[in-house]
């Protein structure tokens, strides 16, 4: 069966199933609105505020939730807990020892079991010295997450980056780095979970989806049949996906997200909601436009009915 009509029957069964649930889909959602198919801010006051917030995330089984908020040039990542059917007030996490100087911790990835978070990183140190950022890992100890650690070579270097770390259900992490021996400014890797926090050499997922152009923001399904990136591929903005098929990437192809895309405006972290429903995507804006996140003024997350993203993928 074509990978894309395998992948939108699986989309149908899930709804069918979901469907049958007695309890209230919106609830796992903050009890939000659900979006049609143009997309919508993602629980406005919650989550998206006057402040920066980027890349909102949930554990696979919908109780806590995740996103990244910019305070006073700090990029700390909040999370909500459902509790007794109520989602608490957003609070943060406190990922290293020091609190007090400038660091970054962005772009959360949940295990399964919901017990380990990766992260891009920069602790105040190394920011302090405008170091490359690295990757990251928190465990959650009875309820409450840990001072996080730098997750060591051959995942994290000490020249290259490495970001937009991406667990999937064997343990495994997709990330982007620059590091030597890639296609292009920065290419994908996966690196095979071996067990007790270690990982073997990663490897370069291929010329398929790497490019010359480099590669970023990028998500990939826990069963690794699909991967959503920055689209790179063509003119447009936003997204591509790409199917697993014969345990080989395919080429990613541009997907229009349900509404055109803002001028001057960066569209990165894509995500697929836990039950397969909803897309998520986070969009920025600098002044001036190429300032980067150091002139950033807007960051907002949306959400969209996935119905609209693979519409025009059928073939």
């Amino acid at each position: 069966m074509n990978r894309r009509y395998y992948f939108l029957s699986m989309i149908g069964f899930v709804f069918i199933l979901q469907s049958c649930k007695p309890i209230s889909l919106n609830n796992s959602y903050i009890d939000e609105k659900l979006p049609g198919i143009v997309p919508e801010l993602f629980a406005p006051s919650f989550v998206n505020t006057d402040a920066i917030e980027i890349n909102t995330v949930f554990n696979a089984s919908f109780t806590e939730m995740f996103f990244t908020r910019i305070i006073d040039g700090n990029f700390i990542i909040h999370h909500s807990n459902l509790i007794n059917g109520k989602w608490t007030a957003p609070q943060p996490i406190q990922m290293y020892t020091d609190q007090k100087s400038e660091s970054v911790a962005i772009d959360p990835s949940i295990t399964q079991d919901g017990n380990t978070m990766y992260f891009l990183g920069i602790n105040p140190e190394d920011r302090l010295k405008k170091s490359k950022p690295d990757i990251y890992r928190s465990q959650k100890i009875d309820g409450k997450w840990q001072i996080a650690s730098k997750v060591g070579y051959p995942i994290s270097t000490e020249k290259y980056v490495e970001s937009y770390p991406v667990v999937v259900a064997d343990g495994s992490i997709y990330f982007t780095s620059n590091r030597p021996g890639g296609l292009g400014k920065g290419d994908i890797y996966r690196a095979q979970y071996l067990g007790e926090g270690k990982f073997d050499t990663p490897m370069n997922i291929g010329s398929e989806v790497n490019s010359k152009k480099g590669e970023r923001s990028t998500y990939v399904s826990p069963d690794e049949s699909y991967l959503i990136t920055g689209n790179t591929y063509t003119d447009e903005k936003g997204f591509a996906i790409s199917f697993k098929e014969n345990n080989k990437w395919q080429a990613p192809v541009h997907f229009d997200i349900g509404e055109p895309l803002k001028k001057d405006w960066i569209y990165f972290c894509p995500y697929m909601s836990p039950d397969g429903k909803y897309f998520f995507f986070s969009k920025r804006y600098s002044n001036p436009p190429k300032s980067g996140w150091k002139g950033v003024t807007k960051g907002e997350v949306y959400w969209v009915n996935v119905s609209a993203i693979f519409k025009d993928q059928r073939k």
